[in-house]
């Protein structure tokens, strides 16, 4: 598994990104690869998306710097932002991981233990998607599976976010649903490059690969 760390990304940059090694990955040219970037504040709209879980009207998401995508992705209404890391695994699932239910619970799996690293204690929700503590949603999955089974997009784990920025929508549809995040289960500041490396390592547990290294 390539690992790339890119900082700072614009969501459209992001979707261009993915695109390309998607193509790539289905040619062969490129190996089962993790991109671990942030974005800045975006809301983001997956195939099952109602438009009345955007909460903010245009003009004020301008006022405010939130741009608004269709991500291309499953799922419902998502907010992205600089204090989230966003991981996205364009990974083959062939041969032996084509289930796409049994992807979503390895990627929760994921998560779980990035969140037991730092000693928060996460879990699954049932009839759910995503990683829950009994504060709120810890972190929000939405995949992209290719026809030729190439996933791509994944998941995205609060680490220092604002959590006030939830506020702008209908968090995955689920009305009246708690956020948080891993500075607020602590109480104290994580830092994000501490967080990546856990969830590249976790990724490569999971998914039983190794990290390649440059």
């Amino acid at each position: 598994m390539d690992v790339r760390r890119l900082g700072l990304v614009p969501y459209a940059e992001a979707l261009r990104l993915q695109e390309d090694l998607v193509g790539r990955k289905r040619a062969g040219e490129v190996p089962d690869t993790l991109i671990l970037l942030r974005h800045p504040h975006v809301i983001t709209l997956g195939s099952s998306s109602d438009p009345s879980h955007v909460l903010l009207g245009e003009q004020e998401r301008s006022a405010l710097g939130v741009e608004l995508f269709e991500a291309g992705r499953g799922g419902d209404v998502t907010y992205h932002g600089p204090g989230q890391l966003v991981g996205y695994p364009i990974f083959d699932l062939k041969p032996d991981r084509k289930d796409l239910h049994a992807y979503l619970r390895d990627l929760e799996e994921v998560l779980i233990r990035v969140a037991a690293d730092f000693r928060v204690r996460a879990r699954r929700r049932e009839g759910l998607t995503g990683v829950w503590t009994d504060r709120g949603k810890l972190a929000a999955i939405g995949v992209r599976v290719s026809s030729q089974w190439i996933a791509s997009h994944g998941v995205a784990l609060n680490v220092s976010a604002d959590l006030g920025h939830f506020d702008a929508i209908v968090p995955c549809g689920l009305d009246g649903e708690a956020v948080t995040s891993l500075e607020g289960e602590l109480g104290r500041p994580v830092d994000m490059e501490e967080v990546a490396d856990a969830l590249a390592v976790r990724f490569a547990d999971v998914f039983d690969c190794e990290i390649l290294v440059a």
